[in-house]
């Protein structure tokens, strides 16, 4: 255990990418052009559920929530990183990184929590047709809300705490373009395994089970349509299951990327698999909404068109 001049840390120092000081012009207008598609393109979906009627349905009201979560999920890390680049300091106060923690976890949370609502949502929309303004009614919509908000917040607080009683070492070289969670216990001087032991008990559930819902309820779904002959109403009730399968693939798939390519050593590959999640999942979901469901693409003409984009 590193004892050796433990101190109190006033700041840590972000690595991220190591980029050539010619290329740092690049890089910057890439990211800056990603983070301000992911905040358009994720508000842009927001507005057109807010004024569209036909979009007042508790799929969609779900929707504009994980929409939200992605603008604040990308909103935690891609300014902090862009400033970094623009300003060529890496500092992050402590008590800066410490709330960076809490936030991307609450809303990286948030994200694994309204996808599987999400999924259920479509499981009772077409295994249970005739019940569905029931089951889905607004006060059952806004639990399930505010349990995905509210069990997040409690999940990022428990791990912000614990990481808060934690000291740290001289050495504050966080290799990362954000205050990595993993990252800090290893720059820790404290015993971490509390720590290591709360991240793998609540790190299993919050994956496994969300998980095994959405999985649980597209088998349901599947079985269903296999057994009962196409409708009307399921067929419209399937329109949305494909972009939602392929942003809970991209979600997944992203975070099993970073599982199974980690090192535990500082490498670029390491941190470009996070960025994979924090940047670019949630600059691609309006565009995986957009194009593969109808009633978001014929919202989005309507859209247009009363703004005079698309004449009649």
């Amino acid at each position: 255990m590193k004892r050796k001049n433990e101190s109190t840390m006033s700041e840590f120092l972000l690595q991220g990418l190591l980029i050539q000081a010619n290329q740092q012009g690049m890089f910057f207008a890439l990211f800056l052009g990603m983070y301000l598609i992911t905040v358009l393109g994720n508000l842009l979906i927001i507005l057109l559920i807010r004024l569209d009627p036909h979009l007042h349905t508790p799929m969609y009201f779900f929707l504009s929530h994980l929409a939200y979560s992605d603008v604040c999920f990308s909103s935690v890390t891609v300014p902090k990183m862009l400033m970094n680049m623009q300003t060529q300091d890496q500092s992050i106060p402590y008590a800066g990184c410490v709330t960076q923690t809490f936030f991307f976890l609450f809303f990286g949370c948030t994200d694994n929590l309204l996808l599987a609502v999400m999924a259920y949502d479509r499981y009772v929309a077409i295994c249970h047709p005739l019940h569905y303004t029931i089951i889905m009614r607004e006060e059952m919509c806004l639990c399930l809300l505010a349990g995905s908000w509210l069990l997040s917040c409690a999940i990022a607080l428990i791990h912000t705490l614990l990481l808060a009683q934690l000291s740290f070492c001289d050495d504050n070289i966080i290799p990362h373009f954000f205050c990595d969670l993993a990252a800090l216990l290893k720059l820790s001087c404290s015993d971490t395994s509390l720590n290591d032991m709360v991240i793998f008990t609540l790190g299993s559930a919050f994956l496994i089970l969300p998980l095994s819902g959405i999985l649980v309820s597209y088998g349901c779904i599947g079985f269903s349509i296999l057994r009962v002959p196409s409708t009307g109403g399921i067929c419209k009730a399937l329109s949305t299951c494909g972009s939602h399968l392929s942003v809970v693939s991209l979600f997944y798939g992203t975070m099993m990327a970073v599982y199974f390519s980690s090192s535990g050593q500082s490498n670029d590959k390491d941190i470009i698999a996070p960025m994979m999640y924090t940047v670019v999942t949630p600059m691609l979901n309006p565009f995986i909404y957009s194009l593969r469901n109808r009633d978001m693409t014929l919202a989005l003409e309507i859209f247009f068109r009363n703004i005079n984009l698309f004449p009649k």
